[in-house]
């Protein structure tokens, strides 16, 4: 991460033209089969049977997370690891999540939906905010999936923008709210923006065509950070 820059949207630079050209590549989301396959390179991989859903959890503070959903892997969230692989588990079925050692109370999703968790307790991590990662999904697999959350739970108007003009990708949200978008796989440099307050810059990697990348607003509404992070599924084993 770079510097901080602010928003301007009335700029007319040639950046700004630069950027309001990359927002004009964005469309709306994908479906959970495009989601969970990603990349064309996975298209072939052996598929979960219809009905199955898709479940993370996300890790909205700075105290590392030891987390475990159903029968999948233990995975530790701190850092820029701020949320798990997507473990698939059986539409309308309960199952648990543990986390640190403590497993949650069961829990129940949509069949076929796309579904991320957040500690919404300081005192009981088990305590979930969900959230629908299915709403507002892009379609086109021959684009790249964006994802935003802000995380940042003394910010009420958590935003992002492409650097350095600030031209917006996405508009306010609320604190543990999440929105998404399409975009063209190209590279570009983002920006997070909590009110007047912006974050240090973050390097949007080259994506590929059906790769999903989310991006976290964090921190306080004082000092902001925005991480990103590619979005990832667990291998379905028959």
């Amino acid at each position: 991460m770079n510097r901080a820059h602010r928003f301007f949207p009335g700029l007319a630079s040639a950046a700004g033209c630069a950027a309001l050209t990359a927002v004009g590549t964005l469309a709306m989301l994908s479906t959970p089969e495009a989601l969970a396959e990603g990349a064309f390179g996975q298209l072939y991989a052996s598929r979960p049977p219809a009905g199955s859903s898709f479940v993370r959890v996300i890790n909205p503070g700075t105290a590392p997370l030891r987390v475990k959903i159903a029968s999948g892997p233990e995975q530790t969230l701190k850092g820029d690891v701020v949320a798990s692989s997507y473990a698939i588990v059986k539409g309308q079925t309960e199952f648990v999540v543990t986390i640190n050692g403590k497993a949650s109370a069961p829990l129940t999703v949509a069949p076929d939906s796309f579904t991320s968790l957040m500690p919404s307790s300081p005192t009981n991590a088990t305590q979930l905010k969900v959230l629908d990662d299915s709403a507002g999904a892009p379609q086109d697999a021959l684009k790249a999936g964006l994802r935003f959350y802000n995380l940042s739970a003394d910010c009420n108007e958590g935003a992002v923008g492409i650097a350095p003009a600030g031209t917006p990708l996405f508009s306010p949200v609320a604190y543990g709210a999440t929105t998404a978008r399409a975009i063209n796989p190209v590279k570009a440099r983002l920006v997070g923006r909590c009110a007047q307050v912006d974050t240090a810059t973050l390097e949007l990697p080259a994506l590929q065509p059906g790769e999903h990348f989310s991006l976290f607003l964090m921190g306080s509404a004082s000092q902001p950070v925005l991480r990103g992070q590619r979005s990832s599924t667990d291998g379905y084993k028959p």
